[in-house]
């Protein structure tokens, strides 16, 4: 990889391109430690209920909602809005034929993506500033009322939102990679970076927390090889075409495989199981402050909360599977193409074929997400009250560990294609 994003510097039109994407991440970091006017942003480090559903947007955002920045948002609406697009493009006919439609239907899907992203924005900021409502400051900006201060808290949240969503297009248009995932990706590191920070300091006042930072190192190094390892993994499926004469020609004849990925859903269960088990427990806490009843038996280190998570991500993971891979498609496909699996005959038997293997391709992905993603959960459980311990974990986070490893995958990937198609263009030139 460091290998490609040298010689991809030697290229004029990718440095430029590398340089502009370097350009609006560092446009974006900036956004996020500008303090949103009319927060008292100690008052709120105080009032601070540490609740799963914020603490996963603090992640995202790379700590810009505990500054309260005019960026604290992030690009979680827009995230929000376009699971919830894709999940109701299933759902409805009219936005699957749009899905299908061409380049205009994606403008107009990318469109209600974006209204969507609105309004999941000041929903988001008006739940922020009602929970923290105690925190506005009304005497910083000459004693006027409450409820205007939070509107223009709400109206600044909102439009860092959608300008957030606007640097992650720039993004994707001018530079390198996808926009949405990079800002993800920085975010994430940041906050990673600023557990390591603390850990760091802590070694300072006591030596032996740098046991701590040990192992952290040493689980980050595990973690990253086998999440890279079951991402590249995959089940190949041996396809053998028919040969064909048209004309004077001979067509076919020649042997292919069908891909199956082991973890082709990616993180996205994961965040779905996540977002469902704690926005509860987000909307409890903002208008039943005093009922403590939700956090107790389904809190993120509690044992119902753990096993519902991973049936939760069994779940979600055979839902992607079924939206992403269809068997009866690609059979059919085979077919038309003249092709076979070998000891398999065509059409139904093929297609039941291929589902047995996706399902159980996909049961062993699901675990692997349900695995990694309670690994915080059981270490909590294990090591108790130990903050040393309580400031590891919370920078081992194996969900954003995910998406950072598929992100640098993907830019990688970007890279590696774009020299591909320069250098086969100075061939033919």
């Amino acid at each position: 990889m460091f290998r490609t994003i040298i010689d991809a510097f030697k290229v004029k039109e990718i440095r430029n391109k590398i340089l502009i994407t370097l350009l609006l991440l560092f446009i974006y970091r900036i956004g996020c430690w500008i303090p949103c006017v009319g927060f008292d942003t100690t008052a709120m480090f105080e009032n601070s209920t540490g609740f799963g559903f914020f603490d996963l947007m603090n992640m995202v955002s790379g700590g810009a909602l505990a500054n309260c920045s005019v960026l604290a948002l992030g690009v979680s609406p827009y995230i929000t809005a376009s699971i919830v697009i894709q999940l109701l493009t299933v759902a409805i006919p009219s936005l699957e034929r749009l899905s299908k439609s061409g380049e205009d239907g994606r403008r107009k899907i990318n469109l209600y993506t974006r209204i969507a992203a609105l309004v999941l924005a000041f929903a988001q900021a008006i739940g922020i500033v009602v929970a923290y409502s105690s925190s506005l400051d009304t005497n910083l900006l000459g004693g006027i009322p409450a409820w205007l201060v939070g509107c223009g808290v709400v109206l600044i949240m909102v439009a860092g939102a959608m300008f957030t969503v606007w640097l992650g297009e720039r993004i994707t248009d001018l530079g390198i990679g996808n926009g949405t995932s990079m800002l993800i990706f920085v975010g994430i590191l940041s906050s990673a970076g600023s557990s390591i920070s603390a850990i760091i300091q802590q070694c300072t006042v006591d030596i032996t927390y740098i046991w701590y930072l040990v192992i952290f190192i040493v689980s980050i190094i595990a973690i990253f090889a086998l999440i890279v390892f079951i991402d590249g993994a995959e089940r190949r499926v041996h396809v053998q075409y028919a040969k064909q004469i048209k004309g004077r020609r001979m067509y076919g004849g020649q042997s292919n495989y069908i891909p199956i990925k082991v973890n082709a859903t990616g993180v996205m269960p994961i965040i779905f199981a996540s977002a469902l088990l704690t926005f509860p427990q987000m909307i409890i806490s903002i208008f039943w402050p005093n009922v403590t009843w939700y956090s107790d038996w389904l809190g993120t280190n509690s044992w119902l909360y753990i096993v519902l998570t991973a049936l939760l991500i069994l779940v979600f993971s055979f839902f992607y599977s079924k939206i992403s891979f269809d068997p009866d498609d690609i059979a059919k496909r085979i077919q038309q193409q003249g092709g076979t699996i070998p000891g398999i005959r065509a059409g139904k038997l093929t297609s039941e074929y291929l589902g047995k293997i996706s399902k159980r391709i996909t049961l062993f992905g699901a675990i692997f997400l349900a695995v990694i993603a309670l690994i915080p959960s059981l270490a909590f459980k294990a090591i108790g009250d130990n903050s040393g311990a309580s400031v590891l974990i919370n920078a081992f986070s194996t969900t954003g560990l995910m998406i950072v490893v598929s992100v640098a995958l993907e830019f990688e990937k970007q890279l590696s294609a774009q020299m591909f198609v320069r250098n086969h263009k100075g061939f033919l030139s």
